[in-house]
């Protein structure tokens, strides 16, 4: 781990140094814990900014529990995989979602990272220059502190940690977060409180965690917004259809339709590393 903060820190500044400008911003949103729900922000947020006019793809980055696909209602053919081993086309393997977001599943793929050869990889970033017309690239990470989380997180532009009101997730967040700041991966992260009974429950849950975490690893946080605990939400997810397009007018769609402007309202204007430099980082990390 430690070895691996290191060279962290190496290609940041590298990357501080050569960046050329892009308009693609790369988002990694995270857990310290499963079951939060936060998969389930994804789809939802990728969507709603994609019916904003952006222009959206999912990475699904869990490695071997991905299951953003089944929450959109697809089951995928192909995934990272079969461009790196079997010779698809990167759009052979993009599941195109409602309102036009894309969806790039992960898959075994990701675990097989480190044994590439310098030509595959040289070959997998030049499929992915058709992609370069994108907005937003919105990652979905495993849950929890270990190496691929860590490594998914140091690759994106904006960090976004999910959690609950449950002591627990509470507790895992922050862990997650620690971790984060102590290998100086990143110095800051925007919350979202999801399952909230109510906005004054997750304004003061929010509270809680930046209350602790200014007090014992004084790094910065920023209140995105809270979802409900919506039983639209439950019922969408049982139907694998995404709750903002089966109820856009309940709390939890209302509730991520404003994430999503306070997501682009956080970015607009900035630089972002694109999607060619996503994967270029990802490989110097994972290889």
């Amino acid at each position: 781990m430690l070895d691996q903060a290191q060279r962290l820190r190496e290609m940041a500044m590298r990357d501080h140094m050569h960046k050329k400008p892009n308009g693609t911003k790369v988002i990694t949103v995270t857990s310290g814990k499963g079951g939060v729900g936060k998969s389930n922000i994804v789809v939802n947020l990728s969507i709603t900014l994609q019916k904003m006019g952006k222009k959206v793809l999912i990475f699904d980055a869990d490695v071997g529990m991905g299951n953003d696909d089944v929450l959109m209602g697809f089951l995928p053919r192909y995934n990272i995989f079969d461009v790196i081993y079997n010779g698809k086309d990167i759009n052979d393997v993009i599941i195109t979602g409602p309102y036009g977001v894309k969806l790039l599943p992960g898959g075994s793929g990701i675990a097989k990272i480190n044994e590439l050869s310098e030509e595959q990889i040289d070959n997998f970033l030049l499929k992915l220059c058709n992609l370069n017309d994108l907005d937003y690239i919105i990652m979905d990470t495993g849950a929890g502190v270990n190496r691929s989380v860590l490594g998914f997180i140091a690759c994106s532009d904006e960090l976004v940690i999910v959690t609950t009101p449950e002591p627990t997730s509470l507790t895992d967040a922050y862990s997650l977060f620690k971790a984060v700041v102590h290998f100086k991966i990143k110095s800051n992260a925007k919350i979202i409180i999801n399952r909230a009974f109510t906005h004054k429950e997750g304004v003061e849950t929010y509270k809680k965690f930046a209350g602790v975490v200014n007090k014992f690893i004084k790094a910065e946080t920023e209140f995105l917004w809270s979802v409900s605990d919506d039983s639209k939400l439950v019922q969408a997810v049982r139907n694998q259809k995404p709750v903002v397009i089966s109820s856009p007018n309940c709390n939890a769609s209302k509730d991520i339709e404003i994430i999503a402007k306070k997501i682009e309202g956080l970015t607009y204007g900035k630089n972002g590393v694109g999607i060619e430099g996503l994967f270029k980082k990802i490989f110097n990390i994972f290889s």
